[in-house]
């Protein structure tokens, strides 16, 4: 009988300690080991030859100008938002990892794909029944007739049943829920993490079948398990969302086949989740009057311009010290904007609330919207509305200035799309010759040259 012994693994970078300490002595984080079960006498296998294959034959080096290259396979997705995040579709034999808080649609996303694509799928779950799932695909409605449910958690047992009847689709949900015979520690701990992510990577790379990873989140909102599995797989995205608001970004941190500068966007309905194809038609709302204190604002989200009505609210402090509140904007951003106001230009903000809102839930980073954001707060500030049809794009600097921003032309296109009149933009951005460009330009250099452009 083998004998056990415990140890306290880090859950951060696998460090091994024969007794609990507060702190990990490799990564420095705090509360990290855990008690685990280890055996110590347990036959292993003799370690394979260094750079021996399975079929005994040596790998070889290959001249890199010899090597052929031919266009890149994809499998078709039916997701168009998907399809643009991955780079133009499913690449066979890729692992990718999709992560993102709980309840924000994860596994209803997936599983979406697995209905509406027409490969033969194979949808393992670890944390929902049969019966679960069943009544979840009744509502997003039965599409593939190929689609094959499994409820299983020991990697062992998957493993078998893919080399029985192989898919040319598969989905793991999650990664968290598998376990394996060769590790002694529970299910989603790093050491059952790491075998399972190697074991289903090295399947996807035999045979070429693209596989789907949902993972788990930490309090910190990063993937939970070793950091090594994010560099194990090929593409990570990150589902996230106000679990309030309706709409959900997928963003790509990695993607050794696409851009990572892409994102999707997609509307939470009860049929399942709905690609928006064109974001700033639902970011904007219609309003019959115009009102004070909103501005339209032409920010870049990745790859794509999207045009956020920018909300703000400025009143009279009712106690001594002034509230400055954003939602889905930095606030220090904010600060910095308003001191600038103040020193520059001359407005008295400092005994003033200020409450700034980006309509549509959706938090952005861009300083493109700098300019946006001081239109609304202004237009608040002197009660006066934004005149209509007039859209902002530029990044305020310290000294008052009005700086350049990237992807211009992209900017200016979107708001011409959606029928604008008019976008101000910095002085120093330079504009490629456009005939018939239905929209006016309007430059400026600094702050108040922008106040002077509005309210005279």
């Amino acid at each position: 009988m083998a004998k056990t012994r415990n140890v306290f693994v880090c859950q951060q970078c696998a460090h091994q300690s024969a007794k609990w300490v507060g702190r990990c002595p490799s990564c420095g984080g705090w509360n990290t080991l855990v008690e685990e079960i280890r055996e110590t006498e347990k036959e292993k296998g003799s370690a394979p030859a260094w750079g021996k294959r399975e079929d005994g034959m040596r790998a070889r080096p290959v001249r890199l100008t010899e090597i052929d290259v031919n266009a890149e396979v994809r499998l078709p997705c039916p997701d168009s938002e998907l399809s643009r995040v991955l780079g133009g579709g499913i690449v066979p034999g890729s692992v990718i990892l999709c992560g993102g808080e709980p309840g924000i649609g994860k596994s209803t996303l997936l599983l979406q794909i697995a209905l509406q694509t027409s490969l033969n799928t194979l949808y393992i779950s670890g944390e929902e029944s049969e019966e679960q799932i069943r009544m979840r695909a009744a509502r997003l409605g039965d599409g593939n007739p190929e689609c094959w449910i499994l409820t299983e958690t020991r990697i062992e047992a998957i493993l078998q049943r893919l080399k029985e009847a192989p898919p040319e689709l598969l989905i793991v949900d999650s990664i968290q829920t598998l376990y394996t015979d060769a590790a002694d520690s529970a299910p989603g701990s790093i050491t059952q993490i790491r075998e399972c992510a190697s074991m289903l990577m090295r399947y996807a790379k035999t045979e070429g079948v693209p596989v789907f990873l949902i993972g788990h989140i930490n309090k910190d909102g990063q993937l939970a398990g070793p950091k090594i599995l994010e560099h194990m797989v090929d593409t990570v995205l990150q589902f996230e969302g106000d679990r309030h608001h309706t709409y959900r970004i997928l963003r790509t941190l990695k993607n050794r086949f696409g851009n990572t500068s892409e994102i999707g966007i997609y509307e939470m309905t009860g049929a399942g989740m709905r690609g928006v194809e064109n974001p700033s038609e639902i970011l904007i709302s219609q309003r019959d009057e115009n009102l004070n204190g909103i501005s339209i604002a032409a920010a870049m989200e990745g790859m794509r311009p999207l045009l956020i009505e920018t909300q703000a609210l400025v009143s009279s402090a009712v106690y001594g010290t002034p509230q400055r509140t954003c939602t889905g904007y930095d606030l220090r951003r904010l600060n910095m904007l308003l001191a600038v106001l103040e020193k520059r230009c001359g407005f008295r903000l400092g005994a003033q609330d200020v409450f700034v809102n980006l309509a549509g839930g959706l938090r952005l980073e861009d300083p493109g919207m700098d300019l946006g954001i001081v239109a609304a707060i202004l237009s608040s500030f002197h009660d006066t509305p934004v005149p209509a049809g007039l859209v902002f794009c530029a990044e305020v600097g310290l000294a008052g200035e009005i700086r350049a921003v990237n992807r211009i032309e992209q900017r200016i296109a979107e708001a011409e799309k959606l029928g604008f009149d008019g976008i101000v933009i910095s002085k120093y951005n330079r504009l490629a010759e456009a005939k018939n460009r239905r929209i006016t330009v309007h430059t400026a250099a600094r702050v108040d040259e922008v106040a002077k452009l509005l309210f005279g």
